[in-house]
């Protein structure tokens, strides 16, 4: 007989059921998408990239290393050789130059017209570059807005050395700038000011605080606008006028002796933009490892 002072005891309710049952993954055909789009992906490049770049080295070489060296002696390709470095050598440094500017005054300063300013910047991107040279031969063209202030001064400009300069440094102008200018917003000035503070002059803070805290994305900024000076077509081609020996850049030189059927000088002069390509592809990986890694980036 139960005590009536005793509490009765309630068994446990027993825990939850759960559901073990595998997770479904994709069944039927849902499975098929992920191998699908990388073998389009890799189908694609391999169509506009890879093959193509295999079909220069291998036309290149059909014929032996003999003919592929003695094409690069030749005095055509050395003068557009050499022509193509001094060009890239003169705009680089100038957009570097401009660039680092730029990028400090935007990241730095707030005035009004400041958007129409990054706007302005980009312009090069969406501009052709046979556009480009159509409008440096109307503006500095013998019959362009300065054309007879030139010629009274006996200045060339189209169908020389400055023209391709400026056409040059046009379409090479927003690297330097588009890569310096986020990481400048992202460090802040935090450390600028407080080395302000402590009494440094702005040299000193340029040079000691904004510039090591920038340094990787000036340098990639730069490869990035050498490789497209190098490799550069539309714009050079157009206010050039291709005459050999004289403003015929490297990749002139290709088209030229593709249509003279000098197949073997035009795919060594490709094989040779390619390699250059090339290295600036892995200063870029190299480069980017070290942005990806900086503190400025992890802020």
């Amino acid at each position: 007989m139960m005590d009536r002072n005793s509490t009765p005891t309630i068994a446990p309710e027993p825990p939850p059921a759960t559901d073990t049952s595998p997770i479904p993954t994709g069944q039927g055909w849902e499975r098929w998408i992920p191998p699908i789009a990388i073998a389009i992906a890799l189908g694609y490049l391999g169509l506009i990239l890879f093959l193509p770049t295999l079909n220069v080295f291998v036309q290149a070489f059909s014929r032996g290393f003999g003919p592929f060296w003695a094409a690069l002696q030749t005095a055509e390709f050395r003068s557009a050789a050499g022509l193509t470095l001094l060009v890239t050598a003169i705009v680089v440094p100038i957009n570097a130059a401009f660039g680092l500017c730029a990028a400090v005054v935007l990241a730095r300063s707030r005035f009004p017209g400041r958007a129409l300013a990054i706007s302005l910047l980009d312009l090069p991107f969406s501009i052709s570059p046979v556009v480009v040279g159509l409008m440096i031969v109307l503006l500095y063209g013998r019959r362009g807005w300065f054309g007879p202030l030139l010629d009274s001064g006996r200045l060339q400009i189209v169908f020389a050395l400055p023209a391709m300069i400026l056409a040059t440094a046009f379409v090479t102008l927003p690297f330097v700038a588009r890569e310096v200018l986020p990481i400048l917003e992202e460090a802040g000035t935090d450390q600028e000011e407080a080395a302000r503070t402590l009494g440094a002059s702005e040299w000193q803070i340029f040079f000691r605080v904004t510039l090591p805290n920038i340094r990787w994305g000036l340098m990639y900024g730069t490869i990035l606008s050498t490789a497209r000076a190098l490799g550069e077509f539309g714009a050079v081609s157009v206010v050039s006028g291709n005459i050999i020996r004289r403003t015929q850049t490297l990749p002139l030189f290709v088209e030229d002796a593709y249509k003279q059927y000098d197949t073997t000088a035009a795919y060594a002069a490709a094989v040779v933009l390619a390699l250059l390509a090339a290295i600036a592809l892995v200063l870029k990986i190299i480069l980017e490892r070290h942005l990806g890694e900086s503190p400025s980036r992890g802020h």
